[in-house]
């Protein structure tokens, strides 16, 4: 009995193998696409991880100082002659063919072994005392390693896959060199096996602090919002591909009904025929998860390296731009596979098993009865009504997620209801019997359509919300851009004493040159860095506040107030009128808030006199010039002479502007891929379900055949119905978009990173979209148009003698 039912049951793919290729492809495509996210996820925490262990800093403390100020050699000294065992780390950013790279000098007398040394130790590239001895090693990654080798100031570069992107290094005392800072440390290691009897922190070291191990906390909590929200289109990708197989399972079992009537029939019981079923749904669902983990490699692999220079350039996190195959995506992504296959199926295994012998399961489909559609609506309207009160009574990007998530869900859930009553109006609208019976069946097949209209609602509602965020940013950003982007070029000395000479040599030659001075201060869990700025008038003219007191730029310059950005004030409450603690015994009143764009740290702007006094060391390094444009160029390469500067030392403005343009246009391109992807996803979701009604649809056609209409009449008007229902979730989808849209720049963007950012509408967008959703409408019902033109009469003569 048990190989004649399996036999009998794959018979029905053999006759319908294009219906067994879309199920396989639905699964394919739903976990694909939530796998490739994952891949992304990990690859990135992997790389967070990697970065963190070349540092021991997911396992160390940390020992610094409390006002921020860098470590001198006698308090390590000191500390260590205490039985302390501690190892020095100086850190400093280096300027690489124009880009920011961070090198890390280690004691590596006192610290652990550190993998990327001891791999060029075990291959016998370097022998350990190479790396100690002048002119010392620096270790970076390949592609850096090529960079590095063309400066000849530098020491001799090892590479090695174990140093994440953007990351160098090295010897304490060889950082000391090259970043000429000698007798300088940034922080201490706590070092494990501490003897005992070691006396307290607070005897022999009072100004200094002892933080907890972070690992990669810092990169994560900034990274946190960009993995979440990669994970949300992931999810909905997935929801949407669902719908695709829930179609494509109801179609099947339709078809099956005679095959299933006849099993039971002769005796199969229920509880055997529902285990074959779910082995089969089982094995199906194993072959499309492994096809989508492939498609998601692939996917990932597209993606990544624009991710990584997003997590580089936006957050500074050292991400790399390569996938390798995790054990922990590959066994999510069969899970998902196989627990979205039998989620889909829920609803028709259920009604399966709940029918008698002889009865058939397409005849319990539900209809759009006014009571189901009432309910609906309000079980639509609770979930958003939840997701509210969520985020008044939570706080934070969870809580934010769960707004979204609410009036998504609760949207999709309100639709079908929604069509409805638009189809009611539109039949006290309809003139004429063909155009009565035309909304009345649009009405009839609501029903069977809805799950794939809501897959097209949420896949519009992203591409919408995500499109006008992604259009308002680009605006602000680019006015932003040209506020804070002043001076013409901008350059970086070696040192203090070149500092000097450089401002000397521009200031004869120049309108104005500013110093660009800043300290950085750990306070608490969040660092700051304070500028110090001279009084010109490109701040006053041109600096972008977002709420000041009067008179805010004479109180600044005067050394009275500060003024903070946007995410420092939105974290911490402090807006104009507020006092701000920036070091220790130094408070200062606010007097303006700035919006900083792109800066997920705290940052405050006092004059230069003020921040000398409290920090008379910090470097004076970095200038903005001013001038005409039309001297910039050659006055920069005069500069380059003059100093033997590298290509990297000077900046254009034009030049930055586009690096950081680059940078956001990179951020926002994995999500515009997803939103195509899941449009696409949505199309075939409508297509399957236009098939899985076909088999319901002759018994409503056929009269109307008979009547007088003719087939490529009827064909025209199923085309005509799949556009109309389209475009109805397409001017739906409207409304709910900018929600999703107004979520992201005002709830979810401060949540994420602090700052809120205005927010602009683009109807020529919604236009495009609106037509796209026709055309993915169109396309999706061409082949039921083209079965139907194509239908012998014969088959609708014989619905007539069908018992149906």
């Amino acid at each position: 009995m048990i190989r004649a039912a399996t036999l009998a049951f794959w018979s029905h793919w053999r006759r319908h193998p294009v219906q067994l290729l879309t199920l396989v492809l639905g699964i394919a495509l739903a976990t694909g696409l939530w796998s490739a996210v994952q891949a992304i996820n990990a690859e990135a925490r992997a790389s967070y991880a990697r970065a963190a262990a070349q540092l021991g800093a997911d396992k160390f403390d940390r020992l610094s100082r409390s006002d921020g100020k860098p470590m001198s050699v006698a308090e390590y000294l000191t500390l260590r002659r205490a039985g302390w065992q501690v190892a020095a780390v100086l850190q400093g950013t280096l300027r690489v063919d124009g880009a920011s790279v961070t090198l890390t000098g280690i004691d590596l007398v006192a610290a652990p072994d550190l993998p990327a040394i001891a791999e060029a130790s075990a291959d016998s590239r370097i022998a350990p005392l190479d790396a100690l001895t002048a002119p010392g090693l620096l270790f970076a990654n390949a592609d850096l390693a090529r960079a590095l080798g063309d400066r000849p100031d530098l020491p001799p570069v090892i590479e090695t896959a174990l140093v994440p992107p953007r990351r160098i290094l090295t010897d304490i005392g060889t950082a000391e060199a090259v970043l000429n800072s000698t007798g300088q440390i940034s922080y201490l290691l706590v070092l494990p096996d501490q003897p005992m009897g070691r006396p307290p922190l607070t005897e022999i070291a009072p100004d200094l602090t002892q933080e907890a191990a972070r690992g990669t906390q810092d990169i994560t909590r900034l990274t946190d919002s960009f993995h979440l929200n990669l994970t949300a289109f992931g999810l909905l990708s997935f929801v949407v591909g669902l719908f695709i197989v829930h179609g494509t399972v109801g179609l099947s079992f339709e078809q099956r009904r005679p095959l299933i009537r006849t099993l039971r029939a002769l005796g199969l019981p229920m509880r055997l025929l529902m285990r074959l079923i779910l082995t089969e749904l089982l094995l199906l669902a194993l072959l499309g998860g492994v096809i989508g983990l492939a498609l998601g490699y692939l996917v990932a692999a597209a993606l990544l390296p624009d991710v990584a220079a997003t997590l580089r350039g936006l957050y500074g996190a050292p991400a790399e731009g390569s996938v390798s195959l995790r054990p922990i995506w590959l066994v999510s992504g069969l899970g998902m596979a196989v627990a979205g296959t039998l989620l889909a199926s829920a609803q028709t295994l259920w009604r399966l098993s709940r029918l008698p012998i002889l009865a058939a399961p397409g005849k319990h489909r539900w209809s759009a009865r006014p009571r189901a559609m009432r309910n609906q609506l309000l079980i639509g309207l609770a979930i958003v009504a939840t997701g509210i009160v969520t985020f008044a009574v939570a706080d934070g990007l969870i809580a934010g997620f769960a707004l979204m998530a609410g009036c998504l869900l609760g949207a999709a859930l309100a639709l079908p209801p929604a069509l409805a009553g638009l189809l009611v109006l539109g039949k006290q609208m309809a003139r004429g019997p063909l155009a009565e019976w035309i909304v009345a069946d649009m009405r009839t097949q609501l029903p069977g359509l809805s799950l794939a209209l809501m897959a097209l609602l949420l896949a519009l509602a992203a591409n919408i919300g995500v499109g006008t965020m992604v259009a308002s940013f680009r605006l602000t950003f680019d006015g932003w851009l040209d506020q804070r982007l002043t001076s013409t070029y901008y350059v970086t000395a070696r040192d203090d004493a070149q500092g000097t000479e450089l401002a000397n040599w521009l200031a004869p030659r120049s309108d104005a040159v500013l110093p660009i001075r800043s300290a950085e201060i750990t306070t608490g869990t969040y660092p700051l860095f304070v500028y110090g700025i001279v009084d010109h008038d490109s701040y006053r003219r041109h600096w972008p506040l977002i709420a000041a007191d009067a008179d805010v730029w004479d109180r600044v310059m005067t050394g009275q107030a500060a003024l903070i950005n946007e995410q420092m004030a939105r974290r911490d409450g402090l807006w104009p009128g507020s006092t701000v603690s920036l070091a220790p015994g130094w408070e200062m009143v606010v007097a303006g808030v700035y919006s900083d764009y792109g800066n997920p740290t705290g940052q405050a702007i006092v004059a230069l006199d003020r921040l000398l006094a409290h920090f008379p060391d910090v470097p004076n390094t970095r200038f903005g010039v001013h001038l005409p444009a039309d001297r910039a160029e050659q006055q920069a390469e005069a500069l380059r002479a003059a100093f033997d500067l590298p290509p990297g030392a000077v900046i254009m403005q034009q030049g930055l502007k586009a690096q950081s343009r680059a940078i956001f246009e990179k951020t926002f391109l994995v999500t515009g891929a997803l939103n195509v992807l899941t449009l696409g996803v949505a199309g075939f979701a409508i297509l399957t379900s236009l098939l899985t009604l076909w088999s319901q649809r002759l018994p409503q056609l056929a009269p109307v055949w008979a009547l007088g209409l003719t087939r490529s009449g009827l064909a025209w008007l199923e085309l005509l119905r799949a556009v109309t229902l389209a475009a109805m979730t397409a001017l739906l989808a409207v409304p709910l978009g900018l929600v999703l849209a107004w979520l992201l720049l005002s709830v979810i963007n401060v949540a994420a990173f602090g700052w809120q950012l205005p927010m602009y509408l683009f109807p020529f967008d919604w236009v495009k979209l609106f037509a796209l959703a026709l055309l993915t409408a169109a396309i999706a019902a061409a082949l039921p148009m083209l079965r139907l033109r194509r239908l012998p009469p014969a088959q609708l003569l014989k619905v007539f003698a069908n018992e149906n």
